[in-house]
């Protein structure tokens, strides 16, 4: 059924779970599907330019060779940036190269790539100009990559406001559209469902467990450790510069190479008590980086269930918030073909 149907692409914001958009287009492709646009953003971004230039097969196979410790060399990380720890242009480069100067207008497949300027509080739509550049401004996320300037306009990943662009693909020819999300439920068994709580301070015994329960999610997920770990393990941060300092960050500190900053959960427990330690000791000593990203993506999947409902694709392919952490690029064999398990299941579930 699927051999010469037409596809519009729609690829989500993510972090290095962006991978799995590579599997979906390798089954798309697979399957006989001929896909007639892309639109990205972030990470989708990034994989549609390559694709929608014919360069992804070049992509992959760079990918698929990063060590950890060449991924954060690539990521370029700077404590003095403004607007984000990491400037990302030598791994912008790299996709330059790939990409040979290519620009959108050029591209054998219609590409759109989707940024928020952030003055403006509007989302910017590249349809013309450099593949590269755009890709840049939509890949910053805000306070970890450097922001993009272009024309005078500041911007920033392009998901903060459309998580999964659909909208740029509504006036193609197409017969269906496919998108991937990257911003999924929680694979521990999340819901959407509100809590209804109290913030009266209650007895220790009616949320420890809670509390250790969602400690140990967050340790299987491999939340808790801080990209300025990565760094200082590498010794690619000095040890006589504390980024805590640095950031200007008050009762933050670096221990094992984690920059963590406090979390309050709720209340005043007394300093000593078991609440006290299990604030420091579990969940709520999460690296500044991780934090800021989990904030991201809970406001991502809001915004993508609401923009959805009244522009719904035809397939979504949905990938697991936690699949890997924002940052994890030195795991794409492992992501894209979690792309490809779920983009099979996902057309099989369609009748394609």
């Amino acid at each position: 059924m699927a051999e010469g149907t037409r596809a519009a692409v729609v690829l989500g914001s993510g972090g290095a779970r962006g991978y799995a958009h590579v599997g979906a287009i390798e089954v798309l492709r697979e399957r006989g599907f001929e896909i007639v646009a892309i639109a990205g953003t972030s990470m989708g971004a990034l994989v549609g330019g390559v694709t929608a230039a014919g360069k992804l097969d070049e992509y992959t196979e760079w990918a698929r060779g990063l060590s950890q410790r060449e991924v954060w060399r690539l990521l370029d990380l700077s404590i003095t940036s403004p607007g984000g720890a990491i400037r990302a242009e030598r791994i912008i480069h790299k996709v330059g190269e790939i990409l040979g100067g290519a620009t959108i207008e050029s591209l054998p497949i219609p590409f759109t790539a989707v940024a928020t300027d952030i003055n403006a509080r509007r989302e910017v739509w590249f349809q013309r100009g450099s593949v590269e550049r755009a890709i840049r401004a939509s890949i910053a996320i805000p306070g970890v990559i450097t922001p993009a300037v272009i024309n005078g306009r500041v911007l920033v990943d392009g998901g903060l406001i459309n998580p999964v662009p659909i909208e740029p693909t509504a006036a193609v020819e197409a017969d269906l559209t496919v998108a991937v999300s990257l911003s999924g439920m929680r694979a521990l068994g999340a819901t959407a469902t509100p809590v209804k709580a109290s913030s009266e301070q209650r007895p220790r015994e009616e949320w420890t467990t809670r509390l250790r329960r969602g400690a140990s999610e967050m340790l299987e997920s491999e939340r808790v450790r801080a990209i300025t770990g990565r760094f200082a393990h590498a010794r690619e941060v000095p040890d006589a510069l504390d980024p805590a300092v640095a950031a200007g960050l008050d009762g933050a500190h670096l221990t094992d190479g984690v920059l963590s900053v406090p979390v309050s959960l709720g209340g005043d427990p007394p300093v000593g008590s078991l609440a006290t330690d299990a604030l420091v000791r579990a969940p709520a000593d999460i690296g500044l980086v991780d934090l800021l990203n989990m904030s991201l993506e809970t406001m991502s999947a809001l915004i993508s269930r609401y923009r959805m409902a009244s522009n719904p694709p035809d397939v979504l392919v949905t990938v697991p918030s936690n699949a890997v952490r924002t940052l994890d690029f030195h795991r794409a064999a492992e992501m894209i073909e979690l792309g490809r398990q779920l983009t099979t299941e996902a057309l099989d579930q369609a009748g394609y």
